[in-house]
């Protein structure tokens, strides 16, 4: 089964957390601070893998998530870092944020790896936090979330060469003429309801890879026929191949055929169209008026495209078109991917507000991913601790801003879902 697109849910692993231990040795009742870091979680990592087809395995499982960083330990021991996970795709497949759209990473090569989700940082031992005047600080700093979301996993097939054209102009037939593909061919529309790749080979160590685009029509752009599906792997071609039937065996007339496409891959992505073209007049087995292929080559000619008539079914014609088509792909440059955003910009933890305070019935609500991660490491019970985080809050501005928003003395803080205090200036 050919699947080449999937949604799914990465999560890496949080950050183990540091340990409050002190040392007890013999002779030394009173010992020292000695707890250790907690281990980083481990990373998503995405894999490019040259013997995978299709995005099938991704179908029904949704959700990846790495391996937690282990909590230290006493004697300065730290955490083990949590294992990664590391996820297999075809070579070509984008990787795309669900939210806003953007291509994180173009997956394109064999082996190329690349880190989607980072894993937590460990958080530090009580040992740390020992000062001259703070000598047995009985708290500890937890570990950081991994990073997670929802992405896109979007497979573009790796050709050369792409065979464009209405559906039943004979780009299958010239495929399986010209490579060892065997697409299945019939004389009915959409007989290609997925693309179909054919190696050509021009002698030893020297090949290009061919693709068979399934026949666009008419409001391919916005959908139509399963448009989206199949444009989109047009965009990795160096070259397109443009078919046109130039019989009109359906009914069509060719140069009309010729630029309905063309509107359609500008309207889906307008550098498409400026994407190099030959045109293949094929069919000229049954052209039984030579008139009508002059004049298709005459207005191909003034708009600057090469075209080379042939017949698919029979092979004449193709081998021209084949050296010339071998030549260009040797010239030309690897196609660009448009879109890609630098993975930097999804993923920095900083984008996230690290707190929020809003008022609600007269209570102060404080609340925000990086104030609950301080709340799990703080012992409310120990004054040091309580101190410390007293300090921390005031550093990050969130006294100044709640004095803004006009608390008084004895007025209710309730942090995160179920600390509450009474604050007092």
């Amino acid at each position: 089964m050919f699947i080449d697109i999937a949604e799914i849910h990465i999560k890496a692993g949080d950050g183990g957390n540091g340990a409050v231990s002190f040392s007890r040795e013999k002779y030394i009742p009173a010992g020292g601070p000695d707890g250790g870091d907690g281990g980083d979680g481990g990373s998503v990592i995405f894999i490019a893998d040259k013997h995978l087809r299709t995005l099938a395995d991704f179908r029904y499982h949704k959700h990846y998530k790495a391996s937690r960083g282990d909590d230290g330990g006493g004697r300065k021991c730290s955490g083990k870092k949590g294992e990664d996970l590391v996820v297999k795709v075809p070579c070509g497949t984008l990787i795309k944020d669900k939210d806003t759209g953007l291509v994180i990473v173009d997956v394109a090569q064999d082996g190329q790896r690349e880190i989607i989700a980072r894993g937590g940082k460990g958080g530090k031992g009580n040992v740390h936090f020992a000062t001259p005047t703070r000598q047995a600080p009985n708290f500890a700093k937890n570990g950081t979330a991994g990073e997670e979301s929802w992405i896109i996993l979007e497979l573009k097939l790796l050709a050369d060469v792409g065979l464009l054209g209405f559906p039943n102009v004979g780009k299958s037939t010239l495929l399986s003429m010209v490579s060892s593909a065997k697409p299945k061919i019939a004389n009915y529309h959409f007989t290609t309801l997925t693309p179909n790749l054919g190696v050509v080979s021009m002698g030893e160590g020297e090949s290009f890879v061919i693709a068979d685009i399934p026949g666009l029509i008419e409001g391919a752009h916005e959908g139509v026929g399963l448009g989206h599906d199949f444009l989109k792997h047009v965009e990795r071609t160096k070259l397109l191949i443009h078919v046109v039937d130039i019989a009109a065996l359906d009914g069509r007339e060719p140069v009309d055929d010729f630029y309905v496409i063309n509107r359609e891959l500008e309207k889906y992505n307008p550098e498409l169209s400026k994407r190099p073209q030959i045109v293949a007049a094929n069919k000229i087995d049954a052209l039984f008026d030579p008139t009508k292929l002059n004049e298709f080559i005459s207005k191909m000619n003034e708009q600057n495209y090469k075209v080379f008539p042939i017949s698919a079914g029979t092979g004449q014609g193709i081998k021209e078109l084949i050296n010339y088509t071998y030549e260009q792909v040797k010239t030309l440059p690897e196609p660009v991917i448009y879109g890609i955003a630098p993975k930097e910009i999804l993923y920095k933890e900083e984008e996230a507000e690290p707190y929020t305070i809003v008022v609600e019935d007269d209570i102060y609500i404080v609340d925000g991913p990086w104030i609950r991660n301080i709340l799990r490491g703080i012992n409310f019970s120990d004054g040091e601790s309580l101190q410390y985080f007293q300090r921390v809050i005031r550093q990050k501005g969130i006294i100044e801003e709640l004095e803004q928003k006009g608390i008084q003395d004895g007025d209710t803080v309730r942090i995160g879902e179920d600390m509450e205090f009474d604050y007092i200036s």
